[in-house]
């Protein structure tokens, strides 16, 4: 009869698709229904009477795996230091790993080498001058940032019932007497730090009443209390470094805050106070001694014997095994960040909390089981891919901090153990999570085997490019907090937890998780000056969905994991690529302006900004119709590629279109660029004509094949018919090669075809185009912003007012402006900044007002809004990324909150939008 029935939707095959035995998941069976096997030797009841004391089990057979029994990494860390003391032998953690029974560990025992001698006290005859390497840290810390609370470690609880405080306090001094660190001051003498313990320290309870205020107000202020004592810095020299304030709320009502610093406690310390100060109440309540036996050692003692331990050759090796793993590991995790990495990166920080179901962490412990590992490898493999997949990097660091209490001796004792590993993986693209979970398996067994290096001296060994930017050799910590914290029980009272708001962050990103009966409590703590919190929420909720598609299948490849739960997917695959328009793709662009020749011929089209007659649709039409007939006769057909090397003037215009409507593509090239540029342009298109002008003809180099002065061969060209030629064009023949600036090497051709133009002009709701709008064209034609400014206009029936073709003082741009009545206007970011300091009321005047290329300036458009007149105005980013033009816009109105976040635009073809998003300090294109 089998003791436990499992239901599977399929049976797991290895890969030659026999069932594979091994990855079954062990049945859930309650311990009492197991098979008890007793030891059988005294060896194996030593083992398990270690075990039992270790997991808090009554009883515990030679079969009996140590994780099913709830073990992880910090329980096996207790059971090795047990052996050691009980069995007089060392034992690596691994042995526990490869061997999670009583039987199969006894092997091992068997054969392993005499343990090292054990620490039984002081080991120098004046321990106190010696810190810890741990506390030289801190002590230096403290020195480049005095008063900071960055390291303060605190502890609340809410008690509820009859408080005794004299009794509390009574409890509380004896704790400080028991544990020479919670009487330690820092001093410095001849250049060095040392150790003061003072005989007695006397720790006053601090008491605040707030039992007179309101229920609501009561609450709040206790908060505020809470968070104001956690940010109280201490001060390493006059002490002391721990601190109780009691907060009173009602006379069955109060909260304990005991705050100590970091240099003389951990986490696992806090477990100690609050468990011995538990003890101590009780006792002294019921008028009993001290229950708690005198310590075997004191921090100092440990200090020492640390410092005599880790020196010279055994240093040395330890060192090295660090060197061999992280040699040549990336020093900075470039993870995407919503603010740029300050130069000098402070402690602001914030804390998302989150939990997750119960089924998710019994689902990654059975997976754990399944592979010899643990929950903790399991969770920092999951963390590992998250972050390799955010920052696109394959080789992965991150620190994790270690409780360091090897020995049994110091198990109960306060004071500053714990270390920092560095864990590195490489998370490859193809291998699947299974693959990973079994290096990061080994990596964390290596660590754990050299976890006495303390991690000060591997930054002292390794040295690190050192930057105030980022810490070095990780900015991402994990930690699965399983300090064991024991059950608190003071008599009269209910004992409840208080969660802590932080508002600092040692690192980029830090994600704690925390086992709880209701499954796995987490929280993120990451630098406010990188990370937005709707970003950290997302990242929380990524690494949720990644883990749970890992027990669907460990087999699939890491780079394959999902990372969007359903929701997310809906709206960033569905919702936000809706880009499509109904836009008419398959017509050309001069065939979409004759059809606003058509309906709008006598309105005007071109207008000199500095005089003359303006030229008509109707005008603007025969005269492109009369060149195209004139190209063709030059030999260009459809395809051809023809040169612009003309001045701003009606004669640019009419060359555009005209090549167009013969079928070819224009190669503009600004008449300023280097003689060099110039010919490199032309020769790399292969044009076989150039339009240029009778004054620009002799710059032309031998690479622009034949050149035709527009203006000079006018009256030839004015014989030809002013009817179209009807050349067979559509959306994806090209229209035009712009080339890059060439800043990161050679200039590149960029061909965009004619849908590529009616795409970004027509059908488009980025902003308002239409018949009534006035353009103003200012952009050179070589820069692709005259693709917006001049099609922008006459694809739509509006007027497109040409500006002079000389540099344009600010002073003839704001008069223009306000002359020709411009309600649309393109401007770089560093010239719309001059205008609005400049020209501010002729700008406040243009209804649509687009800037782009750059960082816009805060306070530059805080100022533009606050003029604007009545009426919509619309103020956009508009940029080109390798003569690709895309767009977004926001419409701002007087009664338009200026501190607005601006919604990203829709892309056009395959560029990532800009995003104008005027917020706080910034407005950010991006």
């Amino acid at each position: 009869v089998p003791s436990a029935i499992g239901v599977l939707d399929a049976l797991p095959l290895s890969a030659n698709g026999k069932v594979d035995r091994k990855a079954l998941p062990e049945l859930e069976v309650s311990r009492s229904e197991r098979v008890y096997e007793a030891p059988r030797t005294e060896l194996e009841a030593k083992l398990a009477g270690i075990w039992a004391e270790v997991l808090r089990v009554p009883r515990v057979g030679v079969k009996d795996d140590f994780f099913a029994l709830g073990g992880h990494s910090l329980l096996a860390t207790q059971v090795v230091s047990r052996i050691r003391v009980e069995l007089g032998v060392e034992l690596v953690l691994r042995a526990l790993f490869d061997g999670p029974t009583v039987e199969a560990l006894a092997q091992r025992v068997q054969g392993a080498s005499l343990a090292n001698p054990m620490l039984s006290g002081p080991m120098l005859e004046d321990p106190s001058r010696f810190l810890s390497f741990a506390q030289q840290r801190l002590w230096f810390i403290d020195q480049l940032e005095p008063g900071t609370a960055l390291y303060n470690v605190p502890v609340a609880v809410r008690l509820e019932g009859t408080l005794r405080r004299e009794v509390l306090e009574q409890a509380l001094r004896e704790v400080v007497r028991r544990h020479e660190a919670l009487r330690t001051t820092f001093t410095e003498e001849n250049g060095q730090a040392r150790q003061v313990i003072h005989s007695e320290v006397d720790l006053a309870l601090e008491v605040m009443d707030l039992s007179g205020l309101e229920a609501g107000i009561r609450e709040q202020e206790a908060r505020h209390q809470l968070d104001k004592e956690m940010q109280r810095p201490f001060n390493l020299h006059t002490g002391p470094l721990v601190r109780a304030r009691l907060v009173k709320l009602g006379e069955q009502e109060h909260v304990l805050v005991l705050t100590m610093h970091h240099i003389v406690s951990d986490g696992w310390s806090l477990g100690v106070l609050v468990r011995e100060v538990s003890a101590l109440y009780e006792a002294f309540a019921q008028g009993r001694p001290s229950p708690l036996p005198e310590l075997p050692v004191q921090y100092a003692g440990y200090a020492a014997w640390q410092r005599r331990r880790l020196q010279g050759e055994a240093l040395q090796r330890e060192v090295d095994y660090w060197k061999q793993q992280l040699s040549g590991a990336p020093p900075v995790l470039e993870l995407p960040t919503d603010h740029p990495r300050p130069a000098v990166r402070g402690n602001a920080g914030a804390t998302h909390s989150f939990r997750w179901p119960q089924e998710l962490e019994q689902g990654l412990r059975a997976l754990a089981q399944r592979e010899g590992a643990s929950l903790y490898m399991v969770l920092l493999a999951g963390w590992q891919v998250l972050l390799s997949r955010y920052s696109g990097q394959q080789d992965i660091s991150v620190g994790s901090p270690i409780a360091g209490r090897t020995r049994a001796e110091v198990e109960g004792l306060i004071g500053f153990f714990v270390n920092t590993l560095v864990l590195r993986a490489q998370v490859e693209g193809e291998g699947s999570f299974r693959k990973l979970l079994a290096q990061v398996r080994e990596t964390v067994l290596g660590a754990y085997e050299h976890q006495e290096v303390p991690f000060e001296k591997l930054v002292e060994a390794l040295q690190p490019e050192r930057s105030r930017s980022h810490s070095p050799l990780f900015q991402a910590l994990f930690a699965l907090q399983n300090v064991p914290m024991g059950e608190v029980q003071l008599p009269g009272l209910t004992l409840k937890p208080v969660d802590f708001e932080g508002q600092t962050s040692k690192f980029d990103l830090s994600l704690f998780l925390t086992e709880t009966p209701q499954g796995l409590s987490g929280a993120v703590e990451y630098s406010t000056e990188l990370f937005e919190a709707a970003t950290v929420r997302r990242m929380v909720e990524h690494l949720r969905v990644l883990l749970e598609a890992v027990l669907e299948n460990p087999e699939v490849s890491v780079t394959r994991l999902p990372l969007l739960g359903p929701a997310e997917r809906q709206q960033v695959v569905v919702a936000w690529n809706r880009t499509a328009l109904d836009y008419p793709a398959a017509t050309s662009v001069h065939a979409l302006f004759e059809a606003q020749a058509e309906k709008h011929p006598d309105a005007v089209a071109l207008k000199l900004a500095d005089g003359g007659v303006p030229l008509t649709y109707r005008q603007l039409d025969a005269r492109a119709n009369q060149l195209a007939h004139h190209l063709r006769g030059l030999g260009v057909a459809r395809g051809t590629r023809v040169g612009v090397y003309l001045e701003r003037s009606f004669e640019m215009v009419v060359g555009l279109l005209a090549i167009l409507k013969a079928g070819g593509a224009y190669v503009p090239v600004d008449r300023n660029y280097p003689a060099e540029r110039i010919a490199l342009v032309l020769e790399d298109a292969g044009v076989g004509v150039t339009l240029t002008q009778q004054s620009l003809v002799e710059k032309l180099p031998a690479s622009a094949g034949t050149p035709l002065c527009v203006d000079s061969a006018w009256e030839d060209i004015s014989r030809h018919p002013e009817t179209a030629l009807g050349v067979e064009v559509g959306g994806e023949d090209l229209a035009y090669v712009m080339f890059t600036s060439g800043s990161t090497g050679r200039p590149k051709g960029v061909c965009i075809p004619h849908r590529g133009i009616t795409r970004l002009v027509v059908g488009n709701d980025f902003m308002r185009f239409g018949a009534e709008e006035v353009w103003l064209q200012l952009a050179p034609v070589a820069f692709d912003a005259s693709t917006l400014e001049i099609w922008g206009a006459l694809l739509h029936g509006a007027k497109l007012v040409l500006a002079p073709p000389h540099a344009l003082a600010l002073e003839e741009v704001g008069a223009l402006l306000a002359r020709e009545r411009v309600s649309v206007l393109w401007l770089t970011t560093a010239l719309y900044e001059q205008m609005a300091l400049h020209q501010s009321e002729a700008l406040s005047h243009v209804k649509q007002v687009l800037a782009g290329g750059d960082v816009m300036p805060a306070q530059r458009v805080r100022e533009h809004v606050a003029r604007l007149h009545e009426g919509s105005v619309m103020v956009a980013a508009y940029g080109p990324t390798e003569n690709t033009t895309f767009s977004t816009t926001h419409t701002l109105t007087r009664s338009t909150p200026l501190l607005a976040s601006v919604p990203i635009g829709k892309p056009i073809g395959n560029s990532t939008a800009y995003v104008l998003d005027v917020h706080g300090d910034a407005v950010g294109v991006g």
